[in-house]
């Protein structure tokens, strides 16, 4: 407790009947473990059973006080049904355990290996914990067992044994047995129960099942609202922030203290690594080691004899202290599958973050990115573009005169703002997602315009490199600008300026992407399509990370491509919640990692196996990524990415023709 005492503030007493749902939800309902569906259907057996079994461990110990005791409400009926259950409860644990250690020692899943970057593997530690649950079941069956047999043999009423349960094969296996035998050995399995039982709740802070006492009040506190980034600290406002002496994470004692709990909570499951992205191409970043060397890092620094030697710095390659490396924290997209993965509920990105602002604060930022945030800083966006050019893209003759999009001044009169942000601005290729975005709104009647040279890039990639003073001046600059032209509503193509202009930004007006408002339009009959030419082509749709898992928006794409008529469509292995990100997050564009493979192959490569030879996204951010992955993947010719909006401009019907609507 004396690291969580150390700890950072963090408020999280908020809406408790929220945070008592999610309990009922996440740690009591299981919730998330069935993604998993073997390994998940084990613990729900397990976690059952031992919810079964508490009253009756307690009520073992006491029997060794007063033979006779019985717990209050478990008289009569409702002790015969409950000591059924139990019998029932006790068998199928102890069967859990088995298949469990089998699992652990002979079908090792690969997200339960350790490389030997991260240490020493696990195994022995699951293995002994196993072991020892094993043994408190069959304790436990073997006390009711004997108790029984020796019932029989002595005349006595004789308790009611679960058929083939383990204590009703343990009774028949003892009931030839004398009676002085058979008491030894109730004796005895009381005590192994009661030595077990207790070990073990003095054993499991310090091994992988420290989550059985911590995970209650870690689903219980964690963040409500996953999207939104920590501030630097917590209490202290942003005008404030230039008297914080330091911000970010840089001692184990900046972490706050449910940052700390997450530690001590993770089950070392591997879920998050395993759905990790950077991880599986070869980053040297696997989330269960973030909380794995950190919750060492604890007992290390804060032993239970002896004086704590905290406040050693986290990250560095030099200062043989560190426990995580420069390229481990910068190999993050921010993506957040380690966390829709984690059925505890385990918090990643801004434990990321804070580390990043800890180390930009020190000045110690990649080469790579050192030039983008320099351009970011004086001309508002990370290509070092002129802001007058920020509007080329709408310049073209034949664009002009089928969609001539204005630049809103103060009080324009415009109800819709198109934001449109720096890649769409500057990219040459991305400028057609944002002519076709702004077709899209005449098309639909928006009465729109784009703020040109007064936008500065949304912040979003800085805000999530840890650079939060740069980002409050983009966003700020930003805000006035939005304001200032007196529009209603904001559109946007860019699911990473959606989520910054959503929940990083305040007193805007209420932000859409444009995948939300074309489904919107094609259900109220103002989009038709004509349908698709090539009958040859198979679609799939990739989920951006901040459209989909950061935001929950995941039908809206998927029903626009399926109302155009003749369009075929495939789902990849891993969609939805659990898509697999492009890489693009986080600067990563200008980002040069060491990696084994680009994240943007590996999905395309996934596109290839669903059958699929288009790709369609709804980011511009993932079309820089797929369609360069495309390329290194010797797929050119084969197969093709497109954006949604785009692929929604070449199919509308206009100047009055008719088609028919899936």
């Amino acid at each position: 407790m004396v690291p969580l005492v150390r700890a950072e503030r963090d408020f999280r007493f908020d809406q408790p009947w929220v945070r008592l749902g999610r309990v009922l939800k996440f740690w009591l309902g299981q919730w998330k473990q069935p993604r998993y569906r073997f390994a998940g259907t084990l613990h729900i057996f397990i976690f059952t059973g031992f919810l079964v079994l508490a009253i009756r461990a307690f009520s073992v110990l006491i029997v060794g006080v007063s033979e006779n005791f019985v717990m209050p409400g478990l008289s009569g009926r409702a002790g015969l049904i409950y000591d059924v259950i139990t019998d029932y409860a006790a068998t199928i644990v102890f069967l859990c355990m088995a298949i469990a250690v089998i699992r652990r020692l002979v079908f090792k899943p690969t997200r339960y290996a350790v490389p030997a970057r991260y240490g020493k593997d696990h195994t022995a530690d699951a293995v002994f914990l196993l072991s020892l649950i094993a043994i408190l079941m069959m304790a436990d069956s073997l006390f009711a067992a004997a108790r029984a047999a020796a019932q029989s043999q002595g005349g006595q009423s004789v308790g009611v044994l679960a058929a083939f349960s383990l204590p009703w094969i343990l009774r028949n296996a003892l009931v030839s047995l004398p009676l002085p035998a058979l008491g030894r050995l109730y004796f005895g399995a009381y005590l192994v129960h009661e030595v077990t039982f207790y070990f073990l709740l003095c054993y499991r802070p310090f091994g992988i099942q420290f989550h059985v006492e911590t995970s209650l009040f870690n689903i219980y506190f964690a963040k409500l609202d996953r999207e939104i980034l920590k501030p630097v600290r917590w209490g202290v406002s942003e005008e404030h922030l230039d008297q914080v002496k330091s911000f970010g994470v840089k001692t184990f004692e900046d972490f706050t203290w449910k940052h700390m709990l997450d530690f001590y909570s993770c089950a070392d499951c591997g879920r998050c690594s395993d759905n990790c992205p950077a991880n599986a191409v070869g980053r040297p970043l696997s989330p269960r080691f973030i909380s794995i060397k950190a919750r060492d890092y604890s007992f290390q620094h804060y032993p239970i004899l002896g004086h704590a030697t905290n406040g050693t710095a986290l990250v560095g390659g030099k200062d043989t202290s560190s426990i995580y490396s420069e390229d481990e924290i910068w190999s993050c997209t921010t993506c957040g599958a380690c966390e829709q993965e984690c059925p505890l509920l385990v918090e990643y990105i801004d434990k990321i973050v804070d580390l990043r602002r800890g180390m930009v604060d020190d000045g110690n930022v990649p080469q790579s990115l050192q030039k983008p945030l320099k351009a970011l800083e004086s001309r508002g966006n990370p290509y070092g573009k002129m802001e007058k050019k920020k509007a080329d893209w709408t310049a073209g003759k034949e664009f002009q005169q089928a969609c001539p999009v204005r630049t809103l001044g103060e009080n324009s009169g415009a109800d819709t703002l198109y934001f449109v942000d720096s890649i769409t601005s500057y990219d040459d290729r991305m400028q057609a997602i944002g002519r076709a975005t702004a077709k899209i709104l005449s098309h639909v009647g928006e009465s729109f315009g784009i703020l040109g040279a007064a936008e500065r890039d949304s912040g979003h990639e800085v805000r999530r490199f840890g650079e939060e003073t740069l980002f409050m001046a983009l966003r700020d600059h930003n805000v006035d600008a939005i304001k200032a032209s007196g529009v209603r509503r904001i559109v946007t193509a860019d699911p990473h300026a959606y989520n910054a202009l959503k929940h990083d930004y305040k007193d805007v007006p209420p932000v859409e992407h444009i995948s939300q408002l074309i489904f919107r339009e094609v259900k109220a009959g103002k989009i038709k399509f004509k349908p698709v030419e090539n009958d040859n082509s198979t679609y799939t749709y990739h989920d951006p990370c901040y459209l989909g898992r950061h935001n929950q928006i995941y039908d809206d794409p998927r029903d626009v491509l399926d109302a155009i008529p003749g369009l075929k469509r495939v789902e990849m292995s891993r969609a939805r919640d659990r898509s697999f990100c492009c890489g693009g997050g986080g600067l990563m564009l200008f980002y040069e990692p060491k990696e084994e493979q680009r994240m943007g192959v590996k999905r395309v490569q996934m596109a290839a196996e669903a059958g699929a030879n288009v790709i369609v996204t709804a980011c511009p951010f993932c079309m820089v990524n797929l369609e360069d992955a495309i390329k290194v993947a010797g797929l050119e010719g084969k197969m093709t990415a497109i954006d949604l909006a785009e692929l929604v401009d070449q199919h509308i019907v206009r100047d009055g023709l008719v088609a028919a609507v899936c």
